[in-house]
Formats: structure tokens, sequence, C-alpha cells
């Protein structure tokens, strides 16, 4: 614990200006990012008599060890800083609110030729048009099942789009009326994309135009006794209005606003969101946080506005937000909002009326919703506090394993040997923490001497942390044989190999802020195996010194544990939550290490030879192929042949030219059933 006078800036040190402040721990970690009109005024408030200060503040600046501040211009520039910083950070201090479930949206992808409608989930992407969120899948597609009648966009994927359009024949619903088949050219893109802007201005709120103008066109048909058109528009009018009754009119002046409610109590604290366009509940969604900072219902406002509007810009962003409690500085705010939506937007606290109304059911929502979350909570906590004192009395510990790592290695018959770290902390999963590592020291399957090798990087870096973070003034040496694999070379990363979808294991910059990939260690380490797997996982860890981290593997045959230099396995009863605990890590791990493995397989079966061509991108080496046909072809072609495709110049030619000779194989491959030789693959893709 420090004191925060030892950190304290001197006086006069801090400016009298807007900012943005940083708190950060001995390990330079940021564990708290705040804002302020007048920073001297604000980080004075930290350094005061700690018995002053609230419990949840006391403990943030005890467990600090600096702080450091960014002046800006205006309020409006700190509040977007902040959320930025608090997005990049991820402080441990600081409200974080998360969903309670991911919510699907109606989505319109507008950045394609041919737009599409679709259910989306998960981070919104550019281009694409959003409507919700919705409660449930469920109610987005009967939604949509009524509308495609009168609006006949694309509903499909691109695979059976391009499908429909090699065949020349639309799918179902080209068939029945309910898409218009821009893939077989019965529409042009051009009024394909009107089709989808009349969509998407119906679902924004604008419905009064299209249902005028259907009935207009119904009765004028009626009077030309076109008597079939007339009843099929009649029936397009009765499926908007329908769409419409599955959300009913809650405000009479088609008002668009968003309506945040806030229900807390002193741990917890949860926000309800009713999205309302043209006077209709168009969407809702919900967030819970722990209040883990001393902040009242105004801040929790404000957290709720950032995160709800920080990735947003247009129509997004309502012109009316309405809140049961002003943000500590409405007018930053409100301009905030309005940079972000492109015009005035009004942050107010509905007062009477409809709107003050349909507030009061909102938070009625909100209070609803924290119930709830307490009440699955406590039976959570239960659960798994039980199940880590299982684990802990079953396998002699002192005290549960709040945090347990998990390895796997996962190849196919000896080739892409790879393996997997997965984290639980407090019985649940740390996703952001999850490590992947390729198998470097030896070619060949041997999961024992695999699994000695990844635990050895694993916690070679760990040591190299904490030389780092001076906790120790030099790192112990071994006590046994030197460890396999590739020699640590300060702290470069030895361990996981980057991907574009976890986490890299790069060691991170010294100042940054960011938690370290390997700073802590685990008070338990699992692996998938028996008695060889968990020696080895032994022995590597007494050859770096470390002797304080408990070990044990499950076996995937009887589901029993073992730990080190025991001849019999601990048996858990099948009822036990420990065993099923432990099960669910080793699951993870494995479906960690496998989805990795396949997807370095795919990525070598797709090699091609010209991959080892240095500086020769997908689009020459597409050209490449396009002008020749096949491998088998450029290989046969000279270098002046390889200098006429456009974009190839000499010295890439003869590059081209050395490589696929090194890659050349040395015979033709034969099926020995039919003795017919089989000739390279013409698509220009070798395995």
């Amino acid at each position: 614990m420090a004191d925060p006078s030892s950190y304290r800036p001197k006086p006069g040190q801090i400016p009298d200006s807007p900012g943005v402040y940083k708190f950060r721990d001995e390990h330079r970690r940021v564990i708290y990012v705040g804002k302020a009109k007048s920073l001297r005024q604000r980080l004075a408030n930290y350094f005061q008599d700690l018995s002053g200060l609230h419990p949840r503040t006391r403990t943030m600046v005890t467990t600090a060890a600096s702080v450091e501040w960014t002046v800006v211009s205006t309020e409006v520039e700190a509040l977007q800083l902040e959320y930025s910083w608090i997005k990049e950070f991820d402080p441990r201090f600081n409200v974080k609110y998360r969903d309670d479930k991911s919510y699907p949206y109606l989505a319109v992808t507008l950045n394609e030729e041919f737009p599409r409608v679709q259910v989306m989930r998960g981070a919104k992407k550019k281009g694409v048009r959003y409507f919700g969120p919705y409660g449930h899948a469920w109610a987005i597609r009967e939604t949509v099942d009524l509308m495609l009648r009168v609006f006949p966009v694309r509903t499909c994927s691109a695979g059976v789009f391009k499908n429909a359009a090699r065949t020349g024949r639309p799918c179902l619903l080209g068939y029945i009326g309910k898409c218009s088949a821009p893939c077989v050219g019965r529409v042009t893109p051009e009024e394909h994309r009107e089709l989808a802007d009349d969509f998407c201005d119906f679902m924004a709120g604008r419905t009064g135009t299209y249902i005028r103008r259907l009935e207009k066109d119904m009765m004028a048909a009626a009077e030309e006794m076109e008597y079939e058109r007339a009843a099929r528009l009649r029936d397009d009018v009765e499926a908007l209005r329908r769409a419409m009754e599955k959300s009913a009119v809650v405000l009479a002046d088609a008002t668009d606003a968003d309506l945040i409610a806030v229900a807390e109590d002193e741990l917890e604290a949860a926000v309800q969101i009713f999205h309302v366009r043209g006077g209709r509940v168009r969407g809702q969604r919900g967030w819970v946080t722990d209040k883990v900072e001393n902040v009242d219902t105004s801040g929790l406002v404000e957290h709720a506005l950032q995160q709800l509007y920080g990735e947003e810009s247009g129509d997004a962003v309502p012109k009316e937000v309405l809140v049961p409690a002003l943000p500590e500085d409405p007018e930053a705010v409100s301009q905030w909002l309005a940079d972000r939506r492109g015009s005035q937007v009004s942050l107010r606290i509905p007062q009477r009326g409809d709107k003050k109304d349909l507030m009061v059911t909102v938070q009625r929502n909100a209070q609803q919703a924290l119930g709830l979350h307490k009440t699955k909570r406590a039976s959570d906590l239960t659960t798994r506090s039980r199940a880590l004192e299982e684990i802990a009395g079953a396998l002699g510990l002192d005290t549960a394993p709040l945090r347990i790592e998990c390895f796997d290695i996962s190849h196919l018959q000896g080739d892409d040997v790879v393996a997997s770290m997965v984290v639980f902390e407090d019985g649940l999963a740390r996703k952001g923490e999850y490590r992947r590592f390729q198998i470097k020291g030896f070619e060949g399957q041997d999961d024992v001497r695999s699994m000695h090798e990844v635990i050895s990087r694993r916690f070679r870096r760990y040591l190299q942390e904490k030389e780092r973070t001076g906790e120790w003034e030099e790192t112990p040496a071994p006590t046994g044989p030197a460890p396999t694999g590739p020699a640590p070379t300060g702290p470069a990363p030895t361990g996981p190999v980057p991907a574009a979808a976890e986490p890299a294991a790069e060691g991170p910059r010294e100042d940054d802020g960011r938690p370290r990939r390997f700073a802590y260690p685990p008070q338990l380490l699992v692996v998938d195996g028996g008695q060889p797997q968990v020696a080895a996982a032994k022995r590597a860890l007494d050859e770096l010194g470390i002797d304080d981290i408990a070990v044990c593997g499950l076996a995937k045959r009887l589901e029993e544990v073992w730990l080190p230099d025991d001849d019999d396995p601990v048996v858990l009863p099948r009822s036990s939550e420990g065993l099923y605990l432990l099960q669910r890590i080793r699951d993870e791990a494995h479906r960690f290490a496998i989805t990795y493995q396949r997807a370095k397989r795919a990525k070598r079966v797709r090699s091609s030879p010209l991959d080892a061509v240095a500086g020769l991108g997908d689009t020459r080496k597409q050209a490449l192929i396009k002008h020749f046909g096949s491998v088998k072809k450029l290989r046969q072609a000279t270098i002046d042949e390889i200098c006429e495709v456009p974009g190839i110049g000499r010295r890439t030619a003869e590059s081209v030219a050395v490589a696929l000779a090194a890659a050349a194989p040395a015979a033709p491959a034969v099926n020995t059933a039919t003795g017919e030789i089989m000739e390279e693959d013409d698509g220009g893709s070798t395995t």
C-alpha cells in the first residue's frame, strides 16, 4: 500500500486548466482515468487526509504510485480524451458498463453493391446501417418477413448470391416475390439500392409517406379496374401496418429520442436504454456495472453516454437524449453529442407528459434488471466459490486458486504443432489473456516435450517481467538442466505467435500502461494430459527455480486429476463443482488450441511457391496466374516472358523463376491405382 504523499505533485506544478489525468500503480499500469475543468482543484482532492476520502477513492490512491496529466483546450476535448483512454487502458478503478447479453441488430449492408438485410451482432461495421438493438433475433426476422412484400431487398448470403448468379436461377424468395432477384438481373443495382434506401427510411420512422403512397396507388388501380394489382397493394399496406404494430406508439409527436434510466445501490448499478424512433420503441438494451469508483447518478449517466455514443455518428445519435440526472458538465456533454451527430442535440431531464411517463417505464426496467442481475450473480458466486474450494481441498492447496492457467497441445499427425494457454480468474474466463504458441524447439510429434517447451517459454517470460519491474534484483539461476526450446534474448517475446484473431504475446512498451502479457503467475497450472505431461510441466518450473505454483493434469479418459510425483490420481466425484470447473477450463484450452491448429493448417494448404518471393504481393501473384493460367505454365515460362506481365520487373521475374525452380517436384506424381500421371493443379495453388 502506497502513501499518496510519496507521489504528490509539488505545489504549483499542476496547471489550473482543463485536462485528463491518469493514476498508475507501481508496475506502470493505468488504474484510473479522470477529467476535470481544473486539474489543480480536482487532483488536490485526492491528496487530502485519507480518513476524509471515500473508501473506494482511498483504495485507488493507495494502490497508485504516480499521477500524470494532459492539458486540453476545452471540456469537450477532455470528455473525448477520457473516453479514449478508458477504452485503451481499461483501468480497474473506472466504471465500465458490460452488456448483459449480445444484442441483435437489424442491419442493411449499404457498403455492398447489392445491399443485404440481415441480423447482426457484435461490433458495428463501417458502411452498414443498423436498427435496434432488439431483444430477440426472431423479432427482427418477423419484421423483415412482413416488409419484404413491399421492399424486396436481398437477404441471402454472398455464397448463395454468387451461386444464383452463376446458374441464372434465383432462390425461393425470388420466386415468391420477396426478393427482387438482383442476382439474375431482374433489377439493376441502382433500382435495388433504391429499394434498400426505402427500407431504411421506413425503419427509421418515416412510415406515413409510404403507406399514403401505397393507398393512393391502390385507389388508382381500383378506379382503373385493375383489381388484382389493387389487392396486392392492399396486402402490402396491411403488411406494413402489421410491421409497425410490432412496436407500439409511445410518443405521439413522432419523436426521435433515447431514454436512459439508472438503478443503483452501494455496490452495483444497472442502466436501461430505450431507443425511440418516429415515436415508437425501436430497440432496448441494458448494462450493469460494479461501482468501483466513488460515482453518483450524474457520473453513471455520463459514463453511459460515453459508452453509448463514443463510437457513433450521424443519425445514430438522436436529436433528444432524456436522462434521470444531468452530467456534472451538461454543456460540454451536449456539445460532444452535437459534434458526433453533426447537429444540435437536446440533453435534458423529462419533466411532464408522455416522456416522463415513458421514463418511469424505463426506470422500472432498470430496477428489474438490477434485481435479476444480483440474483444471478449471488447464485453464480456461490457455485464458483464452492468449485474453487473443492479444487483447493482436493489438491491440498492452502488457499483457493483465484488464477488458473491451462495448457494444451494440438497437431495433425505431427504437423503444425501448436499449444494454447487459457486463463480463468475467479472461475471466469479471461479471454483477453489467452495466448497461442508455435512449437519451435523440434519437429515431429512429442506431446510431453512440447508441453515442457511451452511451460518453459511462458514462465521464462514471467521471470523476465519480474526482473523488468524490479520485483527481483536479478533472475534466479535455473536449478536443473537447461530448458528446451530457444533461449531468451532479453525482453523480446519467445512464446506466442501474433495473430489477427487473438492478442499477440509481444511484450508491451515500458510506459504505455497496458497490463504486461506474462506479468501475473497463476496459483494453479493445469495441463491437458496425465502423468507424463504433468511431470514435464513440473520439470520446466523446477528448471526455472519456480516452486510456488501448484501443478496438476486432467486426463480425458477417466477425468482423473494427476499430481506431480504421485502414482495414483485424485478422483473427484462426478457431481463435484470443482471437477466441472476443471473440465470447462481443459475443454476451453482444447478448443482454443485446435482452432489455431486448423487455421495454420488451412493457411499451409493454401500456400503457393510464389509465397517465397519477397515483395510479391497478392495483386501481382494474381496477375501472374491470370496471365499464364497456372503455376505449371508459369514455371515453364522464360524470364523475358514473365517480364511481359504488367508490374513485373526483371529482378522480380528472376526471383519468381528461382522460387518456382526450387519448388518444382522431383518427378511427376502417379496414381498407383490407374497409372495416371497427376498434373499440377491449374488453379495456381499447390500443397
